[in-house]
C-alpha cells in the first residue's frame, strides 16, 4: 500500500475556483507586519514578460509548482493522489515523468536540492483542519524521504515553498489579510518522523491593482508559490497577480525577508500559482492552471534591489483613499471577506473524506 503523506487518505478532489471581481484596482497597503511586502513601485528591474513555450499536455492540467533543472524544468499539478513530477523541455514537451509511492493530501508546490533530491511540498489545507503537512523528497537514486511537519498555532493553508542553500525548507503561508507567516522545521527532515516547525518573520502584503486571479483584488494577497534560484542569490515569492523578490545572504531566508522586496506585477492569469528562477538564476518563469497553458519568462533588467519605503506620514496617511472614496482598510476587508467565502466553499469542495 502506498505510505500517505496525511492520515486521512482518500483521492484528492481539485477545487473549482470561485471568482469574485471587485470594482477598481487599490495599491494601498493593508497590513504591515514584522517584515513588510511592500515594495517602492518606481523600482522597474524586470523587463516586458515573453512567452516561453505553452503547454498543451493534458497530463498538466493544474500547474502550481515549477522549478528549473537547467534549461529543463520541473512540474507538478496541484493536488492529485499521487507524487508525480514531470520534467519539461524547453518547448514546454513532457519527457521523463517521476512518480513516488506516496499518496500526498494536497501537494502545492516544488523545489529542487543541490544534491538531485525534489521536494514537493504537501502543505495545501483549506479547510485549516490538517494536523500535520509534509514534505516528500524524490531522491536522485529512486528512494523517497517523507516527513510529516507540525505548525505551533494550530493548522494553516500553505502553498509556497522556500528551499535554503542550505536544505533547509520554509513553508509561507496563505492569507486572505495578506498577513503571510513564514515557518521552518525545528530539525532536520527524517523520513517516517514528525517535526515540529517554528515561526521565523511574518510578511505583509498589499492590494497592488494588478488584475488576475480567481478571487478579485483579495488575489493581490494570497501567497501562491515560492522559489531560491541555484546560486542561493535570490527568493521569490508570488501571489496570483504580482511577483516579489528579494535578494538573499547565505542561507538566512528569515533575514532576507525582512528587507524591502521588488514587486514585478505579472501577466493577467484565471489562476497563477507557479514561480521558479530561470537557469540564468535572474530571470522568473510563471506558470498557472489551465490548458492550454503558458510558461511566461519574466527577465531581469537589473539586479533585484528596491529602497526602504518612506514612512508613513499623516498627510501621506490621508491620500489613502481609492478615486471611488473607499478608504484602503475599508477596501482590504472586503476583499479580505471574499476571498474567505471561496476559500471556504473551495476547502469543502476539496475536502477528502474522512
Amino acid at each position: 500500500m502506498p505510505e500517505s503523506a496525511d492520515p486521512r487518505r482518500s483521492r484528492a478532489i481539485r477545487r473549482r475556483a470561485v471568482g469574485a471581481v471587485l470594482g477598481a484596482p487599490v495599491g494601498l497597503l493593508v497590513l504591515l507586519p514584522a517584515g513588510s511586502a511592500a515594495a517602492d513601485d518606481t523600482v522597474t528591474s524586470f523587463g516586458e514578460p515573453v512567452t516561453r513555450c505553452e503547454i498543451t499536455d493534458p497530463r498538466l492540467p493544474e500547474i502550481s509548482g515549477l522549478a528549473s533543472a537547467g534549461e529543463a524544468m520541473l512540474a507538478m499539478n496541484d493536488g492529485g493522489d499521487r507524487a508525480e513530477v514531470l520534467v519539461l523541455d524547453g518547448a514546454c514537451a513532457v519527457g521523463e515523468v517521476r512518480t513516488a509511492e506516496v499518496d500526498p493530501y494536497d501537494p502545492e508546490d516544488l523545489a529542487l536540492a543541490a544534491d538531485g533530491t525534489i521536494w514537493l511540498a504537501d502543505i495545501g489545507d483549506n479547510a485549516q483542519s490538517r494536523e500535520t503537512v509534509a514534505l516528500i523528497g524524490l531522491r536522485p537514486d529512486g528512494t523517497t524521504l517523507l516527513s510529516r511537519l507540525t505548525y505551533p498555532d494550530g493548522p494553516h493553508d500553505a502553498e509556497a515553498l522556500l528551499l535554503a542553500p542550505d536544505g533547509t525548507p520554509y513553508l509561507v503561508t496563505k492569507e486572505v489579510l495578506g498577513a503571510s507567516s513564514v515557518y521552518r522545521p525545528d530539525a532536520p527532515l527524517t523520513d517516517g518522523a514528525t517535526v515540529p516547525m517554528s515561526k521565523v518573520t511574518g510578511l505583509g502584503f498589499t492590494l497592488t491593482g494588478t488584475p488576475g486571479g480567481p478571487v478579485g483584488r483579495a488575489g493581490q494577497l494570497l501567497v501562491t508559490g515560492g522559489a531560491v534560484s541555484a546560486d542561493g542569490s535570490r527568493i521569490a515569492l508570488r501571489t496570483y497577480t504580482d511577483a516579489y523578490v528579494w535578494p538573499l545572504s547565505g542561507s538566512d531566508v528569515a533575514g532576507a525577508l525582512a528587507g524591502p522586496p521588488v514587486r514585478v506585477p505579472l501577466p493577467e492569469a484565471p489562476q497563477g500559482e507557479a514561480i521558479a528562477f530561470a537557469a540564468n538564476d535572474r530571470d522568473l518563469l510563471v506558470a498557472g492552471e489551465g490548458l492550454p497553458g503558458a510558461v511566461t519568462l519574466v527577465p531581469a533588467a537589473g539586479t533585484p534591489t528596491a529602497p526602504a519605503p518612506p514612512p508613513a506620514t499623516e498627510a501621506a496617511a490621508g491620500s489613502l483613499a481609492t478615486a471611488g472614496g473607499v478608504p484602503p482598510l475599508t477596501a482590504g476587508v472586503i476583499a479580505a471577506v471574499v476571498a474567505t467565502v471561496s476559500v471556504w466553499i473551495g476547502g469543502k469542495i476539496r475536502r477528502r473524506p474522512a
